[in-house]
């Protein structure tokens, strides 16, 4: 069984909120649900699958804490970890960045040899003007909104935890 630690950065709760509902639904311990802000790389070596999150801020910008995250997990020894992305956005007010974070994160660590799973999300069923995270006409990780669409969240997020725990 796959060890999986949840790391997320959240300024208004949403995304600490979408990355509780991942852990219960996966059956990940609250223990193992952490603030990106307090990773160390100890942290990240105890887990075989990363599940990352991360809201889409201003032009498509990652949430503040994530920028240290990010250059801590690239001076890590990711080549035997799996990573799966989850991001929160507007799809009605930021259309032209929408999930925008999920893209920068999967930019900043495609080249760190690390396996990425639950990267092909199907785009039908969002309404959005463009995003950076739609890489080969899929989404490389879960783009949720819950500013306009939270009704649909326990869905996509039942749907897409199925390409995590195969």
């Amino acid at each position: 069984m796959k060890k999986i630690g949840i790391f997320y950065g959240s300024s208004t709760g949403t995304t600490e909120s979408v990355a509780n509902a991942i852990a219960n639904k996966l059956g990940v311990s609250a223990s193992d649900v952490h603030d990106v802000a307090k990773m160390t790389a100890d942290m990240v070596k105890a887990y075989d699958l990363l599940v990352l999150g991360t809201s889409t801020w201003g032009d498509g910008e990652l949430q503040d804490d994530w920028y240290d995250g990010v250059k801590l997990l690239q001076a890590c020894d990711l080549k035997s970890k799996e990573i799966a992305l989850f991001g929160c956005g507007d799809s009605e007010s930021y259309g032209d960045t929408f999930c925008d974070g999920i893209g920068v994160l999967y930019e900043e660590l495609k080249d760190t040899g690390c396996t990425f799973v639950g990267n092909h999300v199907d785009p039908s069923g969002y309404s959005y003007g463009s995003s950076i995270a739609v890489i080969d006409g899929k989404f490389v990780g879960l783009p949720l909104d819950e500013m306009n669409e939270s009704d649909k969240t326990d869905s996509r997020i039942d749907e897409w935890i199925k390409d995590l725990t195969v």
